[in-house]
């Protein structure tokens, strides 16, 4: 059986060395064994848990939850995931709601069309040169409300429309 040295592992998974330490540390990782040096080596089955790890690591979850997931049930993983992505939403709802005031409190034309930001006049605007009468514009939003109910309430919020008349654009949405 093969095995790896601290060395390698960190090397390749562009980790220091520290890093891993410190995941053996918390028992995240452990090293399967010791060379003669009682230097850390890794099996290939530790390299496919760090596999695991490294894909937890990339969507924002903290090692602790990455030690509780590699742990349990797969149930747990979807649970687990479906909660990061609604903290997500909302982390993004909140930095949209932040650059939006910042604009407001800045008024510069210039920085508000290099700041990735669309505006309901912009949307419309951009949805007319598309060719979208009213009519066309009434069946996207028909098409976006049956296809992805929760997508196109958070669009219509990012575009800075107001609840009131996003109610009123999803109601109707759905009766036609």
């Amino acid at each position: 059986m093969q095995m790896f040295t601290i060395g390698q592992v960190a090397k390749r998974y562009s980790l220091s060395r520290s890093t891993l330490i410190y995941y053996d540390k918390l028992g995240v990782l452990k090293s399967s064994g010791r060379s003669e040096s009682n230097y850390r080596l890794y099996s290939e089955a530790d390299l496919k848990k760090m596999d695991r790890i490294q894909l937890f690591r990339s969507t924002g979850l903290s090692l602790e939850s990455i030690e509780t997931l590699l742990k349990t049930q797969s149930s747990d993983l979807s649970s687990t995931l479906e909660s990061r992505l609604f903290a997500i939403n909302n982390e993004i709802e909140e930095l949209r709601d932040q650059q939006n005031v910042i604009l407001k409190i800045l008024e510069n034309e210039i920085l508000e069309k290099k700041t990735r930001v669309i505006t309901k006049d912009v949307w419309v605007s951009m949805l007319r040169a598309a060719g979208l009468d009213e009519a066309g514009m009434k069946n996207w939003h028909v098409g976006f409300e049956k296809n992805a109910p929760d997508a196109h309430q958070a669009f219509l919020e990012s575009i800075g429309i107001a609840d009131n008349e996003i109610a009123a654009i999803r109601d109707w949405s759905r009766t036609r």
